[in-house]
């Protein structure tokens, strides 16, 4: 009975039936916007997208907005310099360095000096074959003692030397090792720098007296002298490699050998107690005596 009643109430009232579910909206003005259901802004020239509403910020709250990621740029790849690139900064930099060599001017006198003198006092280096005293560069022999050492003519340890610093000896000198030592130093840093290069350098050392039982200056009578303990060695003169012999009874008052053999004279004084020449006395006017005896006030020296 219900469901007759409906159906003949809709067919009194059509009108009622076909009712939309909601009331439409008013129309726009010309110009005026209106915002639909799907967030469309509807104009008299279309339909835009509205854009999202954002929300009210709290009182004293502060507004942030991210920025976006700012784009990196790669670097391109260096590229390797070209061959030409290379050959031609050869040419830039040898160009000056070879014109500065053409333009050098000669080297002074007094630096070609000290060059030649630091070249002969470079060190070199000897084998410890023939070696004695614990050093390479005094070759020889090692000998039994001599005599009787402390209580006359005699020598403890001694060696019969043959050659020192490379430079062979007259005749094999015999000494204490002491002396030995005192001779190495003197060659090295005496002798070879007071030559130099002259005649091609120093081949021979001529010796005249080494270890002999006698007093002092060969008296019948007296001390006795350092060569009587092996502590002395007499030198008149060296050979040269072109056969000059520097003589010191010819040389020492000569223009040509004087200053020299005077280099070679003061540079013992050090290694060397005693050290006579020339201007000693007339029993030293032909060689270099040179001995270890020690003294308080130094070395003496002739």
């Amino acid at each position: 009975m219900i469901r007759l009643a409906i159906a003949l109430s809709l067919l009194a009232f059509p009108a009622l039936a076909e009712a939309p579910e909601r009331s439409p909206l008013p129309l726009p003005r010309p110009g005026q916007v209106a915002e639909a259901e799907d967030k469309t802004i509807v104009s008299s020239r279309g339909a835009i997208p509205a854009e999202p509403v954002r929300p009210k910020l709290r009182p004293g709250a502060v507004e942030t907005v991210a920025e976006a990621p700012k784009p990196t740029r790669k670097r391109p790849a260096t590229r390797p310099p070209a061959a030409t690139d290379q050959l031609t900064m050869v040419r830039v930099i040898r160009g000056p360095l070879a014109r500065a060599q053409r333009q050098a001017k000669p080297r002074p006198a007094h630096i070609s000096r000290l060059v030649k003198e630091q070249a002969t006092l470079t060190e070199v280096r000897y084998s410890r074959k023939g070696s004695v005293c614990g050093i390479n560069s005094v070759k020889g022999q090692a000998l039994k003692t001599i005599g009787r050492p402390g209580n006359g003519c005699g020598v403890s340890n001694p060696v019969k030397v043959t050659s020192v610093g490379g430079i062979s000896l007259s005749n094999a000198a015999t000494m204490d090792c002491g002396t030995a030592k005192a001779l190495n130093s003197w060659v090295e840093k005496g002798l070879k720098p007071a030559i130099g290069k002259e005649g091609g350098g120093v081949k021979q050392i001529k010796v005249v007296a080494h270890y002999a039982c006698r007093n002092r200056n060969n008296a019948k009578s007296g001390r006795l002298s350092e060569h009587a303990k092996g502590r002395a060695v007499d030198i008149s003169g060296v050979m040269l490699r072109d056969g000059t012999y520097v003589s010191v009874l010819r040389g020492w008052g000569s223009k040509a050998w004087s200053a020299t053999l005077r280099k070679m004279h003061k540079a013992a004084c050090g290694p060397f107690g005693t050290v006579l020449g020339p201007n000693a006395n007339r029993y030293h006017r032909d060689h270099f005596h040179f001995d270890t005896a020690r003294y308080r006030s130094g070395s003496y020296c002739r």
